[in-house]
């Protein structure tokens, strides 16, 4: 079905309607998984020669919650198409005063506040044998590294480096829960990072997040956060946004079928 050696996984949110006009689609697969169905059928696509596997997490009509998404089918999933590497898009709120609507962040680092979701392929059991993820530096920094030479190599600004703190939504955050996020590190809150992010790794999946900032967070703007102000940022940053995926697939096209290296390994007791 897939014969590229190493496809890259593009995990979108409401864009993804948006990006895949820009790739020659293929087909659409459904993965069968032991943890149910992914959030969507998978488009397999191709751009710069690179297979490229489109993945809504929010399901067909952005239809399924962030704390209801099936985080663990995604990635397995992915995993199971060849993907050795994936580039994740978040729409944020920005918490650092630089980090207006409708620019783009490439974090470094994330902060957990979600509770309650599937977030490990680890489960325990006599069948099992259990993992433990080094997780230090969440995101794959040779992938990094390929945003940024896209972004630079294009005039794309792009914020290099942050935190990204994940959120349980769907509800938006308090003022005061912002607050505190500040004083945790937190430059930009969103609600999908997470486990995303960690089981990515987990499946030895090279991954990086581009983050697109709508709105700023709760209290750190002077009017209450509406729907057509997320959307007049989204459509503000868009145009960059897409030029980052087609020039990041590209220097990753460029890298030949050699795999990135990864960050975080696994450590089995």
């Amino acid at each position: 079905m897939i014969e590229d050696s190493r496809p890259l996984a593009l995990i979108c949110g409401s864009g993804a309607s948006i990006l895949l006009p820009d790739m020659e689609h293929q087909e659409s697969v459904e993965v069968t998984t032991p943890y149910g169905e992914t959030s969507a059928p998978i488009s397999i696509c191709r751009l710069h020669g690179l297979t490229v596997c489109v993945l809504n997490r929010h399901g067909e009509g952005h239809t399924i919650p962030p704390h209801r998404i099936n985080y663990r089918s995604n990635i397995w999933a992915l995993a199971e198409l060849g993907c050795k590497s994936a580039i994740g898009l978040a729409t944020v709120g920005g918490i650092r005063a630089d980090l207006i609507s409708g620019s783009l962040m490439l974090p470094t680092q994330i902060i957990d506040y979600t509770w309650g979701r599937e977030s490990t392929f680890f489960d325990g059991g006599s069948e099992t044998i259990v993992g433990h993820l080094e997780n230090a530096n969440p995101y794959c920094n040779a992938l990094r590294d390929l945003i940024l030479l896209a972004a630079n190599g294009s005039d794309i600004p792009l914020h290099d480096g942050g935190t990204y703190a994940a959120t349980q939504g769907p509800r938006f955050e308090t003022a005061a829960e912002i607050d505190r996020i500040e004083r945790d590190g937190g430059d930009v809150v969103g609600m999908t990072g997470m486990p995303e992010t960690a089981l990515a790794a987990e499946k030895e999946i090279c991954y990086a997040s581009i983050n697109l900032i709508v709105n700023p967070a709760a209290g750190r703007g002077d009017k209450e956060i509406t729907v057509d102000e997320m959307r007049e940022a989204w459509e503000s940053g868009c145009e960059n946004l897409r030029l980052l995926i087609k020039k990041s697939i590209l220097e990753l096209a460029n890298c030949g079928t050699r795999s990135l290296p990864l960050n975080s390994h696994i450590m089995k007791m």
